[in-house]
């Protein structure tokens, strides 16, 4: 369903940090490149599986989201709204606090408000630490959350709401593909 992807993955190197194998991959990591038939791929899969019925914002966490959320904003017309790493301290912000299986920090939300319809999107999800942060600050901003989809689902993540994946895979000396949605 995702040949370019699946070969992307398939033959992307492993790197050991410790008793971790980390993959790195043009999509989760930027490297080496971003092929645009890759993230031409990606956004259309992503288009097909999002539910973008009277979406306001497409809503995604620095940085490798932004890649993906452009490309499917390109597509469907649908603005981008970008949590950042640094705060700005403008009027509504709101801040995420972010946990995943490697590190803890602070992102920070502008621009959305109550009732807004949004769609999250990510290159990548593991743990879910960091989207869980995003989803409850999202909430308490009163954010409706129609739909929320990744690239990649490494592992069994816990989330706090159903969410949709193009791939799932599992690393080890290598990269396998366990699924993808159709």
């Amino acid at each position: 369903m995702y040949p370019i992807l699946v070969n992307s993955l398939l033959t992307c190197p492993i790197v050991k940090k410790g008793e971790y194998n980390y993959f790195v991959h043009p999509i989760t990591d930027g490297i080496p490149d971003i092929d645009p038939g890759l993230l031409r791929e990606i956004a259309v899969g992503m288009i097909r599986l999002l539910d973008l019925t009277d979406v306001k914002y497409i809503v995604t966490a620095e940085a490798m989201g932004i890649p993906i959320a452009t490309a499917i904003s390109l597509m469907t017309d649908i603005p981008v709204n970008i949590i950042r790493k640094r705060k700005y301290g403008l009027p509504g912000e709101c801040d995420v606090c972010q946990v995943t299986g490697y590190s803890k920090g602070e992102m920070y939300i502008n621009g959305i408000c109550t009732g807004d319809r949004i769609v999250i999107v990510d290159d990548v999800i593991s743990t879910g630490g960091t989207m869980n942060g995003i989803i409850k600050s999202l909430q308490s901003i009163g954010a409706e959350i129609a739909d929320i989809g990744f690239v990649i689902k490494k592992g069994n993540p816990s989330l706090k709401l159903p969410y949709s994946y193009l791939v799932s895979i599992e690393v080890t000396d290598r990269v396998r593909i366990i699924d993808q949605s159709f």
